[in-house]
């Protein structure tokens, strides 16, 4: 018998969702547990797998639909003789239009003047080819034809190189989560007194350290040493020191968290995301690592799930990666404090009244002050930045 492929639901506060790509066309064969459509929520995007053999009817093939609405029906049926169910159709072949002569090396607007050599045409004839882009006739082209020597050849014709410019627009819709980004990045500026704090942190301790056991690191624990586990460890400390950071403003109250769950925001093909290592504050530099690795690439293949990016009580993000040298980060609501990474520059710096190049970090911390006094983000900076400067304190807890 038929069986429907419903919208699956995807959270509590998930209702709709979009569909970003049918896998499969119309009438096609489908296999088992072969994924045949992905629908895009404004958290993560799902793949529906086709639960048995048969032959594919696609009810709707695009636009918004809400959750229990049945977008395609699998009936029972055989995969046809000699095509092997995962076939899919070829691209056909653009056909070129019998109007552009390509075995000639020719183009369509060779020896056509443009509108400002046509007006300055007149009644004259024009030129047979020109000096434009393939061969079109420009304005530059009708006066020199007329006239030789009235035009002066140092000077540019703004008009033509105007008319050859690329000039290209395009519209691309926003998918859901761009939209869902937009919306929580206006609301955290509107609804928050945001404030940022700036410190540097001298990153050679880590770099060196980070430098001698990468490789033994990596052998045994089957991950790479990066800076990300670092600032992890730092800012749980920092946080379960200074725990106005790691609370929620809800309401007349304020929740405190005495745990870490730190979000690490993630670029990804869809946006940026922001999946939670939770009790981050318990984990060794080696299970942050992996935990990181793992959402990385699930980041990358579009497979993040809900869970893995609901809650959080803190963010680090990373604009270094990107050759960020300042930046202040936005809050991830409703949480009331970010940290922000940026990249590392030689600069000189006094170290016992001598100028010495150092590796050189600047932080960020964006805070709500409804809630955070100044002087909290400031002390929480100083512990980050204190941490990383003296790494063996991390392992030692002092």
């Amino acid at each position: 018998m038929s069986i429907s492929i419903i919208v699956p639901s995807a959270g509590e506060s998930v209702t709709e969702a979009d569909i970003s790509n049918w896998y499969k066309h119309d009438g096609d064969f489908v296999k088992r547990d072969e994924p045949i459509v992905a629908l895009e929520t404004e958290k993560a995007t799902l793949d529906i797998a086709a639960e048995q053999d048969g032959i594919l009817s696609i009810v709707v093939a695009g636009g918004t639909v809400r959750v229990g609405d049945v977008i395609g029906t699998i009936a029972p049926g055989a995969a046809p003789a000699g095509i092997p169910a995962a076939a899919t159709k070829a691209p056909e072949a653009v056909p070129v239009p019998a109007t552009v002569p390509t075995s000639q090396g020719t183009h369509y607007a060779q020896g056509y003047p443009s509108p400002a050599a046509a007006k300055a045409l007149g009644s004259a004839p024009s030129p047979e080819t020109g000096t434009g882009k393939d061969g079109r006739v420009t304005k530059h082209d009708v006066l020199t034809q007329a006239s030789p020597t009235s035009v002066t050849p140092a000077t540019p014709d703004l008009t033509s190189i105007m008319e050859t410019g690329p000039r290209g627009e395009r519209r691309e819709k926003m998918t859901r989560l761009r939209k869902t980004i937009m919306g929580r990045l206006v609301d955290s500026q509107q609804s928050t007194a945001s404030l940022t704090t700036f410190n540097e942190v001298d990153m050679s301790a880590v770099m060196a350290l980070r430098s001698k056991y990468k490789d033994a690191f990596k052998d045994k624990h089957g991950v790479g040493l990066g800076f990300m586990s670092f600032f992890t460890k730092a800012a749980c400390d920092a946080l379960l020191t200074f725990p106005i950071m790691n609370a929620y403003l809800e309401g007349d109250e304020m929740l405190f968290h005495d745990y870490c769950d730190v979000g690490i925001a993630v670029a990804s093909p869809r946006g940026l995301v922001v999946p939670v290592i939770r009790d981050a504050h318990v984990m060794s530099l080696a299970q942050i690592e992996g935990a990181i690795l793992g959402y990385a690439k699930k980041a990358k293949e579009g497979k993040l799930t809900m869970d893995d990016m609901t809650g959080g009580t803190f963010t680090i993000t990373n604009g270094g990666t990107f050759g960020s040298m300042l930046s202040t980060p936005i809050l991830n609501r409703p949480q009331s404090a970010i940290l922000g990474m940026h990249n590392i520059i030689k600069r000189p710096v006094a170290i016992d009244d001598k100028v010495e190049i150092r590796p050189i970090m600047y932080l960020a911390v964006t805070y709500d002050h409804r809630i955070i006094d100044g002087a909290d983000a400031v002390q929480f900076l100083v512990r980050i930045k204190t941490l990383l400067e003296d790494p063996a304190r991390l392992l030692l807890g002092v």
